[in-house]
């Protein structure tokens, strides 16, 4: 049996953030195995985001293994790393190009 998905402190931060910018959030925090934390849709486009904690040193704020291989694998739109709400809405803009 899964245990409990652990997310970060500034998780709903985050998606206070981009929700209030007008993107639709839905958490994908509880899937494991490596899917990022995040799927947001903008402006008729979709990014998934795997968001880390801010206030960690960042040689703690790396990808665990299974995100590295899913990521790694990854074939599709945006996929970011963000660990704070001005990284977030960045994605955004990225998203509206």
């Amino acid at each position: 049996m899964r245990r409990r998905a652990k997310v970060d402190h500034n998780h709903g931060e985050i998606v206070d953030a981009l929700r209030r910018a007008g993107a639709s959030v839905i958490s994908l925090a509880a899937c494991g195995g490596g899917i990022p934390d995040l799927l947001v849709g903008h402006r008729n486009r979709t990014a998934l985001i795997e968001v880390k904690n801010g206030s960690l040193p960042p040689s703690a704020r790396g990808l665990t293994l299974d995100q590295q291989i899913w990521h790694a694998e990854w074939r599709g739109g945006t996929l970011a790393v963000v660990c704070d709400v001005e990284s977030a809405l960045r994605v955004l803009k990225v998203m509206e190009a």
